[in-house]
């Protein structure tokens, strides 16, 4: 018998079918190694197409024996490598939704020994099923071998683009429900952007990322558990691009070690910091392609700018408080700025829409873009505008449009500062205050309830940073800027807290240190 993840017989492949692609992918390239992991003895072993194509077959069976159907409910907590690969094209040909830790309920786990073991422990809850990959322990439920083992063969819903494929969750916890149709255009699109050739190397920090690798018949290389990009693995393999949040090219970039196979490498999560992207280049050959990628959870990937096209005029612009400069939007996406508003929209119109130059709400519709938040219906008639036959996601970034058609960042709509004497947005300041000798990060904050807050910038400084010296520096700019010069209070934070949250813990800390102030 054929795979399972074979192209439907007598039908055209789909692009809105991962799983299509994927077996387009092992029949072409059936030897050629799909992924680099790394092994408990501390080196890495090669999977070929063939073999990851047969045991997301196997996986395919395994787990409907144990009761996944369309629409099951499924959190994988498998690292990345070949069995994270192979469960999610083998939940994708089941139509199982895939869902994220958080407030997701799952009806399914299928994880590690330690993530079980952690999840009993710390009482997340009670799947109906447990599925371990490796050896199971006191848990009880299934493991994937004894499954694979036993399987029979089972008949298999046709594919469908309009499946509900998984429900990610945004950095507020807000579940956002993805079709299959959504996940394929994501992935066409970070595969046009990379636009790497079959058989070269992937590396990707972001697990949600990692399979576009064998999607694209690139060699996915899997990074051994160390926090960061290893800059060893890149050049032992060759890697010729990379995705990467911001924090973590900034490791690299300071430690100045040259990646010459890099080709080209995406930051995304935040906007890159020019002084970073300085940095990185001097890292990489000199045509490598380095760009500063924007999207949310709810529409993937929205607009890039490359590099080169963030320094000179467009990062004096930034360093003056007119925003972080998000490049053009990308083919297919429909990328508009409307009013401010913090209440629902619910039907579009075209007088929503600001002129070019003023800011705005940033909104999207495109084929990534997801369309509701699921049980949400509140927050669904906050985020989403119905226009006809299909919705426009508002994102809650405030942005512009300049007159060469750019995309301009000004902050998260519910982080601007809302004081007496007007709004100010984090990147009308944050780049004016990251110029500052000394500096290595800063946030603006509000302290207050909006409309009288009191602005606070919180400076993380340099290594062996006078904080006296820095604070006079950056009182002094601030005042040579009108929509800064009202900014009276600079604290200094050792560390800034992780997660994209830390604004909001930096205000809740910028409270309690300006109240204990005599």
């Amino acid at each position: 018998m054929g795979s399972v993840l074979a192209s439907p017989p007598s039908r055209e492949p789909l692009d809105t079918d991962l799983v299509t692609r994927f077996a387009d992918q092992v029949a072409r390239r059936p030897d050629a190694v799909a992924v680099h992991h790394p092994t408990r003895r501390g080196r890495h072993a090669g999977v070929t197409f063939h073999e990851l194509g047969r045991l997301a077959d196997d996986c395919v069976h395994a787990l409907a024996s144990a009761g996944v159907r369309p629409g099951t409910r499924v959190c994988v907590l498998v690292p990345p490598g070949p069995e994270s690969i192979a469960l999610a094209l083998a939940l994708a040909r089941l139509q199982a939704v895939v869902v994220d830790v958080p407030g997701a309920a799952p009806e399914v786990v299928i994880g590690t020994p330690r993530a079980h073991a952690a999840r009993v422990l710390r009482r997340r809850g009670r799947p109906g099923v447990r599925i371990t990959v490796g050896r199971r322990w006191f848990w009880g439920g299934h493991t994937l071998d004894r499954l694979v083992a036993t399987a029979g063969r089972v008949r298999l819903p046709e594919p469908s683009p309009d499946a509900v494929a998984a429900v990610a969750f945004t950095s507020g916890s807000r579940p956002v429900e993805l079709r299959a149709r959504h996940l394929a255009a994501r992935a066409r699109l970070v595969d046009d952007l990379l636009d790497l050739g079959p058989g070269e190397a992937w590396l990707s920090t972001s697990p949600a990322l990692a399979l576009v690798g064998p999607l694209s018949g690139l060699r996915l290389v899997v990074p051994d558990e160390a926090p960061g990009l290893p800059a060893a693995t890149i050049r032992r393999f060759g890697v010729a691009g990379v995705f990467a949040s911001p924090a973590e090219l900034d490791a690299l970039s300071r430690r100045g070690v040259v990646l010459d196979s890099l080709r080209v490498v995406l930051a995304g999560g935040a906007p890159l910091d020019p002084r970073v992207a300085e940095r990185l280049r001097r890292c990489l050959p000199r045509d490598a392609r380095l760009y500063s990628v924007y999207g949310t959870t709810e529409s993937s990937l929205i607009s890039a700018i490359e590099s080169r096209d963030l320094l000179g005029a467009v990062r004096r612009a930034a360093e003056r408080g007119q925003g972080t400069c998000l490049g053009r939007p990308f083919d297919g996406n429909t990328v508009r700025v409307i009013r401010v508003a913090d209440g629902p929209v619910e039907t579009w119109s075209d007088d929503l829409v600001v002129p070019v130059g003023a800011v705005g709400e940033i909104t999207v519709a495109g084929p990534g873009t997801g369309e509701r938040h699921p049980g949400r219906d509140r927050e669904t008639a906050l985020d989403w505008v119905r226009d006809g036959d299909r919705v426009v996601h508002r994102t809650g970034d405030l942005g512009r449009f300049d007159e060469q058609g750019r995309l301009w960042f000004h902050g998260r709509k519910s982080q601007r500062v809302r004081a007496p004497g007007g709004e100010l947005g984090t990147e009308e300041v944050e780049p004016v205050v990251n110029t500052v000798r000394g500096v290595r990060r800063s946030a603006l904050v509000g302290v207050g309830e909006p409309g009288g807050q009191v602005p606070v910038v919180c400076v993380e400084p340099e290594r062996g940073a006078d904080p006296e010296r820095v604070e006079k520096r950056v009182l002094a700019l601030l005042s040579a800027y009108p929509h800064t010069a009202g900014i009276r209070h600079v604290l200094f934070h050792r560390g800034f807290p992780a997660g994209t949250r830390y604004r909001e813990l930096l205000a809740e800390w910028a409270g309690q240190e300006l109240s204990d102030r005599p």
